[in-house]
């Protein structure tokens, strides 16, 4: 257990960007970690299991909000925290009750509502970008006669590209929105469709980038910004690469663009994941993360030895903090996770063995593989249907472009389609054409 002496600081705990260990990894000698969670939720029971008596945790189980900010003010708090999309809200509200830092509650809405985030961002000048809520399929016609076509379909709230896919015409648009409504009613969003600008980043690499900022007392810094990798259709991101194969003029382009969205939106302090497109009309916002993005942390920390995670969990307690080593950032070669995400459509896998044999590729360092049992996998699930990641680096993204197609190369041979039609799989784009949107994670 952390020392009583040390101060206390709430971890609002669900499915997110840092694990339970990696959390008490980071907080170790800077804080005593108390989890609030449901200890026995199935996204993260295991996990919470393996930590055993090396956590507090606080049982928020069937609480309502008001119940969970009394619990968390008895339990004399330093801060709060979270890693989590689904959290941001409840969060705040915490913050909001006990008096500590962190988003402000009309800022969580707005970071965790694709429409409203749209509406601060305009409403800023910062970007204007076409979006209309969509309910119902009989709404389709009408939405889409505001927007015009392509469009992209989103749900109102969300992360990972879930449901994520685009849109060609008003059937279309009823029979997705019948199909993601089946199981109950949900809101989506209709969004302009940014067509991309591939130029920037040339061939191989998606055409857009992420900008991961430290915000102090409302001054956002820039930690770093990644590149990514060609994306699985319709819309799923497929890993990081840092630096960004980006020129230094456009990388400051975007870092301006990623501050200003984050000063649009309110936010104060923590760390934002903010994700730019670029177009013929030069960077967009696609969307804003109020938490730490995905993957981020382990990428951050393996090429420049930074901390992204500890850094985190200070600014919520407010102490200072410390910018990555921009020497050790642009270092002499470049550092990538790929994500194992499968294609679209009934999928039958191929031998094990062609997993296995990605780590013989010169320049991986670690294939992490855990497919779900059953090797069932569904476009649907966004990056959450990824059933690994491989870990490496390359002298350049010359080299890295080369590697990632071998990647893709040997996937291609581990996926085999049944003798059965294909049904409900979405209409595939080249992924050589980066000119599609994305929103993630």
């Amino acid at each position: 257990m952390a020392d009583s002496a040390l101060p206390a600081l709430l971890v609002v705990h669900d499915r997110g960007s840092a694990t339970a260990w990696r959390i008490l990894s980071a907080a170790r000698g800077l804080c005593r970690v108390v989890f609030l969670c449901e200890p026995r939720n199935p996204a993260y029971q295991a996990e919470l299991e393996q930590i055993g008596g090396h956590a507090e945790i606080a049982d928020i189980t069937g609480l309502g909000e008001a119940e969970i900010c009394r619990l968390a003010e008895n339990l004399g708090p330093a801060g709060v925290i979270t890693f989590s999309e689904y959290r941001l809200r409840l969060t705040a509200a915490i913050a909001e009750h006990c008096g500590l830092r962190f988003h402000s509650r009309a800022t969580a809405a707005a970071l965790t509502d694709k429409y409203r985030q749209r509406q601060a961002l305009s409403d800023a000048d910062v970007q204007h970008t076409g979006c209309v809520l969509v309910r119902d399929p009989d709404q389709a016609a009408t939405a889409l006669a505001e927007l015009g076509t392509p469009a992209i379909l989103k749900p109102r709230h969300g992360a990972g590209s879930v449901d994520t896919c685009l849109i060609d015409s008003a059937g279309e648009l009823r029979s997705r929105l019948a199909e993601f409504t089946a199981d109950g009613e949900r809101e989506f969003v209709l969004e302009e469709f940014l067509r991309g600008d591939p130029a920037l980043t040339g061939p191989g690499w998606a055409d857009f980038v992420s900008v991961e900022s430290l915000v102090v007392d409302g001054e956002p810094r820039t930690a770093a910004i990644s590149g990514k990798p060609p994306m699985v259709p319709p819309f799923r991101e497929t890993g990081h690469v840092l630096p960004a194969p980006v020129p230094a003029e456009t990388a400051a382009e975007v870092e301006r663009l990623a501050q200003a969205a984050v000063q649009a939106l309110g936010i104060r302090h923590g760390i934002t994941h903010t994700e730019i497109k670029f177009t013929p009309d030069g960077p967009r916002v696609i969307e804003v993360n109020g938490r730490l993005g995905g993957f981020i942390a382990e990428i951050v920390q393996r090429r420049t030895g930074y901390d992204m995670v500890a850094a985190a969990l200070r600014l919520a307690l407010g102490l200072p903090v410390t910018d990555p080593d921009p020497a050790r950032l642009y270092g002499d070669r470049v550092t990538f996770q790929y994500l194992l995400v499968p294609p679209a459509g009934p999928l039958r896998p191929g031998p094990p063995a062609l997993l296995d044999d990605l780590g013989d590729l010169p320049g991986v360092d670690l294939v992490d593989v855990s497919p779900p049992a059953d090797w069932h996998t569904d476009w649907r699930r966004g990056t959450l249907g990824a059933i690994g990641t491989v870990y490496g680096s390359a002298a350049d993204h010359t080299e890295l472009r080369a590697l990632i197609g071998q990647l893709a190369e040997r996937l291609d041979k581990f996926w085999r389609e049944p003798d059965v039609p294909r049904t409900g799989a979405p209409r595939l784009i080249d992924t050589v054409d980066n000119s599609i949107d994305l929103s993630i994670h």
